[in-house]
């Protein structure tokens, strides 16, 4: 699923780029004259031959806009792109998740068990924790070779260091182990408990 999204994402930016790239050239060929200067053949009706020439003439500009539903339609279709740009650009800065994690049953052809139960064990491992208020464990990578990324909140009376300690030899030690890894890379960012300050009397 990821190489697939990753190949549709490098052929839509390729496309994107070659037609960028096609246009900046027509209008940088038409703008300079170079038609002109170089004594290039062009076909008849070619856009941008000269620096004077326009795209569309002013006939087919305005063909549609005294009629009702021009602009409303306009106005929807460029919403729509905007809209349909903002999540294709949210989609690449997220970090995906992985849906499945592939674990070495001893047999050669290997299981496979859902990344989401893989991270609520996880979680759940690492609330137990003493000193961890609050645990979200997300399961990025590859299939073959997945990263752990946690974010703990931490009790008052934590101390980071003996936490990360006893959730790396604990809930990933033992994730590591279930999964057949050689290795559980893992990313932890820590946050601290807010409380009220106690009143000494």
């Amino acid at each position: 699923m990821r190489t697939a999204r990753a190949t549709v994402n490098r052929v839509l930016l390729g496309l994107v780029g070659l037609l960028l790239l096609g246009t900046g050239g027509l209008v940088l060929l038409g703008g300079l004259d170079l038609p002109a200067r170089w004594h290039l053949d062009l076909p008849a009706g070619w856009p941008w031959a000269g620096p004077d020439d326009v795209l569309l003439p002013a006939e087919q500009r305005t063909r549609f806009t005294d009629c009702g539903w021009w602009w409303p339609v306009v106005i929807a279709g460029l919403a729509v792109l905007l809209l349909l740009l903002l999540w294709w650009l949210l989609a690449q800065l997220r970090r995906r998740r992985l849906g499945t994690v592939l674990v070495d049953s001893g047999d050669g052809a290997g299981a496979t068990v859902r990344g989401r139960a893989l991270e609520a064990v996880l979680a759940a491992e690492t609330v137990a924790v003493d000193g961890v208020d609050r645990a979200a464990v997300a399961l990025t990578g590859r299939r073959t070779a997945p990263r752990v990324r946690a974010f703990l909140v931490l009790a008052p009376h934590a101390d980071p260091g003996t936490v990360v300690r006893r959730l790396s030899d604990g809930a990933v030690a033992h994730a590591r182990t279930s999964a057949g890894l050689d290795h559980l890379p893992t990313e932890v960012r820590l946050r601290a408990l807010r409380h009220r300050a106690e009143r000494v009397s």
